[in-house]
């Protein structure tokens, strides 16, 4: 018997991420993560918003009004997402010296900006003028790929010294802050890479025929849908270890219940 499913790699893919980020925001909420990881939170409902109006506004929208709601929601994305790298640090070295803090934070904008300044072509000028509509969009969708390329680089150098000084400061081993770091730090690994594997696909193919762009551009979906499935992983990982309590917690709660419940001792 030959089971046939009616369904394309994009649309399972879309599944599995919308009912991985609806269970994660589940566990963040009941488990009541999000006071400490608000941006965090955030950055998954916009996700979720985003897969949304995909599904929802695709096909029931001009072209220019949905690229005009898709690009407002990614650059959202993208002002939330550095709002992650600034929270996630702050829990992860919180006590750190303030020149410790300076420093270190030089360092890694140093290296995101030049890591971005080098990184794929920049858009001319003139194409980003603001009195069109398409000139507009233009500049969204730099801001957006450029923004995106900037928090990727910010995590990966923030994922290492998590790693590497986490222990000495707030984020020690299978503390949410590292596991969320790890996360990230992996989405954004495959991320890099796989834009880089695009922009070196599109720099050197030379092709010859429709049969051969076409070959192209299945290589590029196919490796676009393994950064997808990277991301799902991540949603997993994230929904085990916020679901798990911190090493510690619960012995500081039994410890905390023991002495509310001791009756106050009589003056002598």
């Amino acid at each position: 018997m030959h089971f046939h499913f009616d369904f394309s790699a994009r649309q399972i893919i879309w599944t599995l991420t919308f009912a991985a980020q609806l269970v994660l925001l589940v566990v963040i909420l009941g488990r009541d993560r999000a006071r400490r990881y608000p941006w965090f939170t955030a950055g998954i409902v916009l996700t979720t918003l985003q897969l949304m109006a995909e599904v929802l506004l695709v096909g029931r929208l001009a072209v220019l009004p949905l690229q005009e709601v898709l690009f407002t929601l990614a650059d959202l994305s993208v002002i939330v997402g550095l709002l992650v790298v600034v929270e996630v640090a702050r829990r992860a070295f919180a006590g750190a010296q303030r020149s410790l803090w300076i420093v270190n934070t030089a360092g890694l904008l140093l290296v995101a900006g030049l890591v971005l300044a080098f990184w794929g072509p920049w858009p001319a000028g003139k194409d980003l003028a603001l009195d069109s509509m398409i000139g507009k969009l233009h500049l969204m969708q730099v801001v957006q790929q450029k923004g995106n390329m900037l928090i990727a680089v910010l995590t990966v150098e923030l994922g290492l010294l998590v790693v590497i000084f986490g222990r000495h400061y707030k984020a020690a081993w299978r503390s949410h802050t590292q596991m969320i770091v790890i996360g990230l730090s992996t989405v954004a690994v495959a991320l890099l890479a796989i834009q880089g594997a695009v922009q070196y696909i599109i720099k050197t193919a030379h092709p010859q025929s429709r049969a051969d762009v076409q070959s192209i551009l299945d290589l590029i979906t196919k490796l676009s849908n393994a950064n997808k499935m990277v991301y799902i992983a991540a949603l997993l990982w994230w929904i085990v270890w916020l679901w798990l309590d911190e090493p510690g917690a619960a012995r500081m709660e039994t410890a905390e219940s023991t002495i509310q419940a001791e009756p106050p001792q009589a003056a002598k």
